[in-house]
């Protein structure tokens, strides 16, 4: 079914697109009017944003046809998966230290996963925490070998992460899931779960915003969605950001 104009990038206008000041640190943050919170790139902080409007899908009908979820049951941060949530990223910051670059980029697969995570399913804890560890092992890697190669982080990236989780008393069966996720998340293994998915799509829109990936032409994105994205909603989310958005660049400014 066709996307309805509420929730097509194509139709909004240079007001649907707003930045607010984080309450922490004072960084702008940038959301889409249907982003209700994000995570601070610069701080990690969690900010709200007051103009979040997800158009017709609250009272319509036909929402849950339409997005694929109901927006008015689903609600990805229950209380408790939050405060897992601010855990992780301290234990992130703690780990990466200094490395802004790489710490933001954790956040925003983050932002992206738990976007995904209502219209494709799994457990949040799961895909929170690997989406936040995914490249735990980065800095073990290049302290090891001076290389920071996707295989390496893959290699070295469980044993960092099975380490935080267990401070943080995961069970033992979602600590095993999300290693499994961190030491697949470049080259596949032999995972195939939703909540891998999510965090392989999640990482790839990343990449394609921070210039990977054909540096994010639309033509490109176009191009590799099928053979590059996972999931159904991975394709769309790409397609809206980097597809809808460019060809409709004069509408959002």
């Amino acid at each position: 079914m066709q996307q309805c104009p509420g929730q097509d990038m194509r139709f909004w206008t240079p007001e649907d697109v707003t930045e607010i000041a984080c309450g922490n640190c004072g960084h702008l943050v940038e959301f889409f009017k249907t982003e209700g919170r994000r995570r601070c790139p610069e701080c990690g902080k969690r900010v709200t944003n007051p103009a979040v409007s997800t158009g017709c899908a609250q009272w319509c009908e036909h929402a849950q046809e339409c997005l694929g979820f109901d927006p008015g049951e689903v609600e990805v941060e229950t209380e408790q998966v939050q405060s897992i949530a601010d855990r992780l990223v301290e234990a992130v910051k703690k780990e990466l230290g200094s490395d802004k670059k790489r710490i933001s980029h954790a956040l925003r697969v983050l932002d992206h996963a738990e976007a995904l995570l209502p219209e494709v399913g799994g457990s949040p804890r799961v895909v929170i925490a690997a989406a936040l560890l995914h490249d735990i092992g980065i800095h073990q890697a290049e302290r090891t070998y001076d290389n920071a190669a996707t295989k390496l982080r893959e290699q070295d990236g469980p044993p960092v992460a099975r380490c935080i989780l267990e401070e943080l008393d995961f069970e033992p069966e979602s600590v095993d899931h999300v290693c499994r996720i961190v030491g697949s998340h470049h080259s596949g293994g032999d995972i195939d779960t939703s909540e891998f998915r999510i965090v392989w799509d999640a990482d790839r829109l990343v990449n394609i915003e921070e210039g990977e990936l054909g540096g994010g032409d639309p033509q490109h994105v176009e191009a590799i969605l099928h053979d590059t994205f996972l999931t159904a909603p991975g394709r769309a989310r790409a397609r809206e950001l980097f597809v809808d958005t460019a060809n409709g660049a004069g509408a959002i400014g």
